[in-house]
């Protein structure tokens, strides 16, 4: 097989070019949910620093821990955008989600039964994408009468 010098010279360039070439993995952001507190209340902020939901928006994850039997209701409310919560079971199926109350508000109220024990998620996330800023969630267990 006959080469020309033409051809060769920017085959050999390319060969010894791609020895020189490093890969480097991306690094992706850590997962790090927040732990809900004692009270299962807490004030915080949405930022474009959370999770990208691919919809243009981003979300924040709480870990609440919820035994089988459990009736909760998780209360989303904002001044600053308009809410969806979204409760997540442990093996990442989605138990519920709400978009807005039944106060006529865009605040979210979501009611659930939990069918097995474990560290649950409840995400905060903004309508369509759109949206960041303060807001409270808070997750009551109703009392048996």
């Amino acid at each position: 097989m006959k080469f020309s010098v033409p051809l060769l010279f920017p085959m050999t360039a390319l060969v010894v070019g791609m020895g020189t070439l490093t890969a480097r993995a991306q690094t992706a952001p850590l997962y790090n949910p927040v732990r809900m507190p004692a009270s299962n209340e807490i004030i915080d902020t949405l930022t474009d620093k959370d999770i990208p939901t691919g919809f243009g928006g981003f979300a924040r994850d709480y870990i609440v821990s919820l035994e089988k039997g459990d009736q909760v209701v998780t209360d989303l409310l904002s001044d600053e955008f308009d809410t969806i919560v979204t409760l997540i079971a442990p093996d990442g199926t989605t138990i519920g989600e709400n978009d807005d109350g039944p106060d006529g508000t865009t605040n979210s109220l979501l009611f659930a039964r939990i069918a097995q024990e474990g560290n649950y998620i409840v995400r905060v996330r903004p309508y369509g994408g759109q949206g960041i800023g303060t807001f409270t969630l808070k997750v009551t267990r109703l009392r048996p009468i």
